[in-house]
């Protein structure tokens, strides 16, 4: 008894700690031009739960980003970024911020601009399944996606000049 008593409890607690979190990733597309891997990595795991309170609803802009610069001011000061600063670290934070808050309150006007994208990228998906280098693909698809965001920003600059807006 006491032996099936113990493995129960031995069960338990390992399935509770093995049970992993799925925090939000910092979107690739967002981050600055000169952002390294490592400083993405560094910035998502400050503030990877800042950003599920925010595709969640519970946090808007303003808040989470507070949170987000006061998490990785701190981390700086106490010599936890591997030498990065706040310089870099912080718009890697406010962009992600920036992009899953407008996800979440638009997602109509993302899903459009993702069946877009599907458009241009189609050829480049056909190499990649008829033996294109993988990597390769990504940087392409990279480049467009970038060119695809300036596409979007002058649109929104357009308008904005013109007060003439497009709503979804």
């Amino acid at each position: 008894m006491k032996k099936r008593i113990f493995t129960l409890i031995i069960t338990a607690a390992l399935t509770v700690s093995s049970t992993t979190a799925f925090a939000a990733e910092i979107p690739r597309e967002t981050t600055p031009l000169n952002a390294t891997e490592t400083q993405i990595q560094i910035t998502e795991n400050l503030i990877s739960d800042i950003l599920d309170e925010v595709q969640a609803g519970k946090f808007g802009y303003t808040l989470a980003a507070g949170y987000a610069n006061t998490r990785i001011r701190k981390a700086v000061m106490a010599n936890q970024t591997d030498g990065n600063g706040y310089g870099i670290l912080s718009p890697i934070a406010q962009n992600a911020i920036r992009i899953m808050r407008d996800m979440q309150l638009r997602p109509d006007s993302y899903a459009q601009a993702e069946e877009e994208l599907k458009v241009l990228l189609a050829d480049l998906i056909t190499e990649v399944q008829n033996g294109k280098n993988y990597m390769e693909a990504v940087k392409e698809a990279f480049r467009y996606g970038r060119a695809f965001d300036k596409v979007r920003q002058d649109a929104v600059y357009t308008a904005e000049r013109n007060n003439t807006y497009c709503l979804n």
